[in-house]
């Protein structure tokens, strides 16, 4: 819609994960050394972790794009699944045959002959899934054994693992351990600075083919303060406002644009962050003190008046609530 307007070859702030578009921040870089290290010829666990939005998927895909022709790679985007399902889901990317019915235990059978024959053709073969944070213990469990295939030189199964910062939590569980000390690169990709965010914006202008300056200093400052640094947060952000310009027939993105845009996405949401949980509690409670404290008080000056008025009229009755005498 926007894309004429502006002289763009392509819409610069789609959030697909195109790698084509991918800033190489310093953590992007070390993310991304991580991953292609991890994935070198020794095998093993690899894991990538990364708030939601920060852009674990799409370095995983420029790994993707350097790896060398003999690697055979499995990506799985949806781990919600049975054990058996998710072997299905490795033979169906990997082309592996199998029938249905298959029980799991044949089927990892295969899964190694297939490792065995590739290793024997020169080929490594990699497992990537992403949102590993939702992996059943169970499963994570079976992919370690997975790995148990090995040479004297190397594993035969290379696995990436891509998770919010609670797969973190739970590879450091206990009964993980065996699994955690495999691990042979781990990787925690952090949301952009304030000075990275104005570099990403620009980048993927240009990559856009769009050289002008459409975003002011203001824009931008409001655009991390709303964004937080997450990339995915910034494409969203910055799609809108630059419909937002075109709409008004503008030219520049400023910090009204950015407040409107802003206030359209999160319309649901708070803008400011929330108070931490404990904070929130605290607060609760004390209003709750104040409050019982003054009804309290309010009762008991209710019933002080009450008494002193009743002990007054004892004390000095009413003309007309003496007793006349006889």
């Amino acid at each position: 819609m926007y894309k004429e307007y502006f002289g763009l070859s392509e819409l610069p702030f789609s959030i697909a994960p195109d790698p084509s578009y991918l800033y190489m921040s310093d953590k992007h870089r070390e993310a991304l050394a991580h991953l292609i290290y991890g994935v070198g010829d020794q095998g093993g666990f690899v894991v990538l972790t990364g708030e939601v939005g920060t852009g674990k998927t799409t370095v995983c895909r420029s790994v993707l794009q350097q790896l060398p022709e003999n690697a055979n790679i499995a990506f799985i985007i949806n781990p919600r699944q049975s054990i058996n399902q998710l072997l299905q889901s490795i033979f169906s990317e990997l082309s592996i045959p199998y029938r249905e019915g298959m029980t799991s235990k044949a089927m990892i059978d295969r899964l190694n002959a297939y490792l065995l024959g590739a290793h024997a053709e020169g080929r490594n073969t990699i497992l990537i899934i992403d949102e590993a944070q939702n992996l059943a213990v169970d499963i994570l469990e079976q992919l370690r054994l997975l790995t148990n295939l090995e040479t004297d030189e190397k594993k035969l199964l290379q696995l990436v693992l891509l998770g919010q910062p609670e797969l973190n939590d739970i590879l450091a569980r206990d009964d993980m351990r065996q699994l955690a000390q495999r691990i042979t690169a781990r990787h925690h990709l952090s949301p952009l600075s304030k000075t990275e965010v104005a570099e990403y914006i620009q980048h993927r202008l240009s990559v856009a083919k769009c050289h002008s300056e459409i975003f002011s200093a203001a824009a931008i400052k409001k655009i991390y303060k709303f964004s937080g640094g997450v990339p995915r947060l910034i494409n969203l952000i910055c799609d809108r406002c630059m419909l937002g310009v075109y709409s008004s027939n503008a030219a520049i993105v400023d910090g009204k644009v950015v407040n409107k845009a802003a206030n359209e996405i999160f319309s649901h949401h708070r803008l400011k962050k929330s108070w931490p949980r404990p904070l929130v509690y605290a607060s609760v409670m004390a209003l709750m003190i104040l409050l019982l404290t003054f009804l309290i008080k309010n009762n008991y000056l209710a019933v002080s008046v009450g008494n002193a008025s009743l002990s007054n009229a004892v004390a000095n009755p009413q003309p007309s609530e003496q007793v006349e005498a006889l």
